[in-house]
């Protein structure tokens, strides 16, 4: 029997789109499963994904130890307990060393080896969406690109270069309380944004304003040293302009919380991807987060057709 695996959602490593997939206790591995190598299943052009998902709870993804700045330790949940908080259970929650993150500028109060990690620069972002929805966030150095890229920013630009986490943190608050930007966009909203994605040089114009306001205040001081304000913009993967220049994209049909699945990625943009289901010419957009802390079963499975005219799409 196909074994039962947990997934930990879309990842873009290397720049490469994959969906991480680990072994359930009991359950097999994914080295059982075809055309999944290393653990991952790889969502390049034509990757047949079909999977049912196994019961309705979310489960645990374990724990990260930060040691220094590129090192970090991924430990499983014993036991991959249901999640609780998110998509860790308590007792993870606890151990996880980067929940002291975005609290440490305010506090002080973080492992050593985060401590490490935040000592490298950083990089403060605003971010636009295909919907206009903008929001101010931050990437260490070694990720500047990655981050940007896994969130599926449309238009973004770096607006300063900080010495550290901490003061980047500091930056951040002060755009989200002076500016107004939001420091977060769930990825549902994201992956609904492309199928009405605003014009581009909209979009250009909405990320230029916010950028040129947080530039505004950073310039003016903020009673902070240790950060510099910078104009350098965001170059998102080429193929991402065939997901944006598609016409009359639709959003997938079911939830992927539960049920049977079976589709044929096309593109992937962020955690988002553009799907073709057998049986109709119409490209559906899928948000593949939700698939994150869910038990799947990979199979011969397909995603019925939506019970609509494609004349009507």
């Amino acid at each position: 029997m196909t074994p039962i695996l947990l997934c930990g959602g879309p990842t873009w490593g290397a720049s490469v789109p994959a969906l991480s997939l680990h072994a359930v206790p009991g359950q097999g591995g994914a080295e059982d499963v075809p055309g999944v190598p290393d653990g991952d299943l790889p969502l390049d052009v034509g990757t047949r994904v079909a999977f049912e998902v196994a019961g309705e709870d979310r489960y645990c993804l374990g724990f990260h130890r930060v040691h220094g700045r590129d090192d970090r330790t991924w430990v499983r949940c014993v036991g991959q307990a249901p999640a609780d908080r998110g998509h860790q259970c308590g007792r993870c929650f606890v151990q996880d060393d980067l929940r002291f993150m975005h609290d440490i500028h305010r506090s002080g109060i973080a492992p050593a080896g985060l401590k490490r990690y935040l000592e490298q620069p950083h990089w403060l972002y605003v971010a636009t969406f295909a919907d206009g929805a903008t929001k101010v966030g931050t990437a260490s150095h070694l990720r500047k690109h990655a981050r940007l890229v896994e969130q599926g920013a449309v238009v973004a630009q770096f607006v300063a270069h900080a010495a550290d986490g901490r003061v980047v943190r500091v930056l951040e608050d002060e755009v989200t309380r002076t500016v107004g930007l939001q420091q977060a966009v769930r990825s549902g909203a994201k992956a609904a944004s492309l199928c009405t994605p605003l014009p581009m040089a909209r979009l250009e114009h909405l990320n230029d304003g916010f950028a040129l306001a947080a530039r505004g205040l950073l310039d003016g001081g903020l009673g902070i040293d240790g950060y510099e304000v910078v104009h350098e913009e965001f170059e998102p993967p080429p193929s991402w302009g065939a997901v944006l220049g598609h016409p009359a994209l639709q959003p997938y049909p079911e939830p992927l919380t539960h049920g049977r699945h079976g589709f044929t990625v096309r593109q992937v943009l962020g955690p988002s991807a553009l799907v073709a289901i057998d049986g109709t010419e119409v490209l559906f957009v899928v948000d593949l987060a939700q698939l994150k802390g869910r038990r799947l079963r990979f199979g011969d499975f397909s995603t019925p057709v939506p019970a609509v005219q494609e004349s009507l799409f």
